[in-house]
């Protein structure tokens, strides 16, 4: 069965950067996802389009279909109380914050007397991602999961 909207992809993945260092793998279980909801990165979701379970590929993703280029608007300087209570931020802590009508992670990378700067960017912005694919399985969606628009792994719903 080809990969296609509306279908489970079950994928074992390796994703490098340019150096070749690895930055992320799937573990003992494969990583779920619906086919053509936007559950993975764009540039990833093209190269796997027709493929059927058994292939493997390699795939150099440029930012642009990646998780994009940094923007400068995602840096900005906050109070440290909008930072959870009892926390003493350091350089490189990560957090979820409310930003607008939004949650946000971000990352602190500076930290003053009464502020920190933080960048809302993902880590992953403006880098090229280096993946080694194997398609484990494919599957036509459930219904349910095409309503919730994300895959349903078989040991549980989320």
């Amino acid at each position: 069965m080809e990969i296609r909207r509306n279908r489970v992809v079950a994928l074992e993945y390796t994703l490098k950067d340019d150096t070749g260092s690895v930055i992320d793998r799937s573990g003992k279980e494969p990583l779920y996802y619906l086919h053509g909801h936007a559950n993975i990165v764009p540039g990833l979701e093209e190269a796997l389009e027709g493929k059927s379970a058994g292939e493997t590929l390699s795939v150099s993703i440029p930012p642009e279909k990646g998780y994009g280029s940094r923007d400068p608007k995602l840096i900005s300087k906050i109070p440290i109380s909008r930072l959870p209570p009892g926390t003493t931020p350091m350089k490189g802590q990560r957090y979820s914050l409310q930003m607008g009508n939004q949650t946000r992670n971000v990352v602190v990378t500076k930290v003053l007397l009464n502020d920190v700067e933080i960048d809302a960017n993902h880590q992953l912005a403006d880098k090229t991602l280096h993946f080694d694919l194997r398609v484990r399985q494919v599957r036509e969606a459930t219904r349910s999961e095409i309503e919730h628009r994300h895959a349903h792994p078989p040991h549980g719903h989320h």
